[in-house]
Parts: structure tokens; C-alpha cells; sequence
């Protein structure tokens, strides 16, 4: 099996060229002729390419949010509608395409409208354009000590510094890194698509993640972060950390995947201890 990726050496990325390290094409900003080439003799296309969130949005960066994934996705799916054969295209997309405060498997219908929920839905809807079998895979917090959230929080918690934001009432849906590369075989074994949640069954408090971060550890988290001071730090995109998305990952239960790490604390021991 070959896989082409584009966003390869994004923290994600990295993960799946080490999962699959003699069987992968790099996809870069091409032209869509170029990357058309490129395509020939892959079986699954994973379209990872898209600008850190966690930075504070401006306006010029909220267009480069929307261009790295809305225009290099269009470009993505011109250059598969020129392609002959059979192929599966596994797309990004996040849990802020749903609501804050109300619990959401893959069938809900009611849907976020601030800027990241309908930069999500734009995003989704040039995916399923494509002329071929695709899965929208929608990620919660990626759990991993090379990248992601946790990778900002280790200092300030190793410090002592780390805390829970306010009262750390909001809910978090997270994924060990480990158990995203087994959703990417396994969605790609079983062909499953349409929209897969790749979350862990049990989201957890800000509060429940901060006190298992600590023990883990062993530090105090006793210094509760303030949202203002966030918003003070990120503007908009605040809304990123002090969010609260209840997600459940209802089809990959369906369909029987069974996940290694489905507790935060047994997640955050083996990513940081072993």
C-alpha cells in the first residue's frame, strides 16, 4: 500500500512517514499537473496540510488558516478528478466544527457557526468533492510529546506553573497519538468513510486533564490560568483552549476499533513516562 500526504512534516505527519517509512509520497504546494504525477500508483491520499490554529488570529492570519486548508485541499481534489483507478482520500478536519456545551457523535446535525466551526465546514466540503471514497477524519486534541497542545503545556507544568483554565469545567476530546496511527490503518483496512470522530471514548474536564498531567508528572497544579489572560495571549483564538467539545467517536465503536490508550491518564503515562 503507498500513500501520498500532504502536511508530511507537520506532528501528524511525521507519525504516519514513520508508520508507513518506505511506502510514502510527499505532496508539497504543487501545481495541481504536478501533483496529479506524483498520485500515480498511490492507494491512499491523507490530506493533512493546514496552518497551526494556536496562534492569535489576525486578520492576514485567519486568511492563511482558510488558504492553507480550503485552497490546497481544491487543489488536492482537481488533481485526483484527473486520475484513473481506485483510491482512498482519509481528509482533516477538527472537533470545532461542533458546538460548545452539547454532547455530539457523527450525527449531529447542529453545527458551530463561529470562525472555526465554518472554517471547518468549508474545509469538509471541498474534501467531499473529491471523485472517490473519502473518510473526514474530525480530531480532537492530539495527545503527543513531539507536537500539539501538550508539547506547550509540558514546560509551564514541569515548572510547577500548570493549572487548570478558571474553574476548568470546559471539556476536552483528546486522542493519544498512538491510537490516531491505529485509526488510520484501521479506517484504511476496513475502507470506512464518510465522517469518523477521532477522539478517545472518555472526554475528560480541563480540570480532570490538568490534575492528570500533574500526577503524572509529579507536579502541583495549583495555579488556576484566567481566560482573560488568554485572551490576552490569543485574541480569537483563545476559544481553541478555553472551548468545550463533548465529542464521541460512535462509528469507530461501531465498527469495532478498540482503543489502546481510552483513559487520559494511562495515555499521558505512556506518552511521557515510557
Amino acid at each position: 500500500m503507498r500513500l501520498a500526504i500532504t502536511g508530511a512534516s507537520g506532528f501528524i505527519g511525521t507519525h504516519l512517514r514513520a508508520r508507513f517509512p518506505d511506502h510514502v509520497v510527499i505532496l508539497r504546494h504543487d501545481p495541481v499537473e504536478v501533483i496529479r504525477d506524483k498520485l500515480q500508483g498511490v492507494d491512499v491520499v491523507v490530506n493533512l496540510a493546514g496552518a497551526p490554529i494556536i496562534r492569535r488570529w489576525t486578520k492576514a492570519y485567519k486568511k492563511v488558516l482558510e488558504d492553507s486548508r480550503i485552497q490546497t485541499t481544491r487543489r488536492l481534489v482537481a488533481a485526483l478528478k484527473g486520475l484513473k483507478g481506485e483510491r482512498h482520500l482519509i481528509s482533516t478536519s477538527a472537533v470545532g466544527i461542533y458546538p460548545d456545551g452539547v454532547a455530539c457523535d457523527e450525527d449531529c446535525t447542529t453545527l458551530s457557526s463561529d470562525f472555526l466551526g465554518e472554517l471547518a465546514q468549508k474545509w469538509e466540503h471541498e474534501a467531499l468533492c473529491a471523485p472517490i471514497p473519502t473518510t473526514i477524519l474530525r480530531l480532537g486534541v492530539i495527545l503527543g510529546r513531539e507536537g500539539g497542545a501538550l508539547k506547550l503545556m509540558l514546560l509551564p507544568f514541569k515548572l510547577g506553573l500548570g493549572g487548570p483554565i478558571g474553574r476548568g469545567n470546559m471539556v476536552m476530546s483528546w486522542l493519544a497519538i498512538d491510537d490516531l496511527m491505529e485509526i488510520y490503518q484501521f479506517i484504511i483496512e476496513r475502507g470506512i468513510t464518510g465522517i469518523v470522530n477521532a477522539v478517545s471514548p472518555n472526554p475528560v474536564t480541563n480540570l480532570e486533564f490538568t490534575k492528570a498531567l500533574g500526577r503524572v508528572l509529579r507536579r502541583p497544579t495549583i495555579f488556576p490560568v484566567p481566560p482573560f489572560v488568554l485572551w490576552l495571549l490569543y485574541g480569537e483564538a483563545y476559544k481553541v483552549l478555553a472551548g468545550s467539545k463533548e465529542v464521541y467517536p460512535k462509528v469507530l465503536l461501531e465498527n469495532g476499533f478498540s482503543f489502546k490508550y481510552p483513559e487520559v491518564k494511562g495515555a499521558l503515562e505512556h506518552i511521557l513516562i515510557q
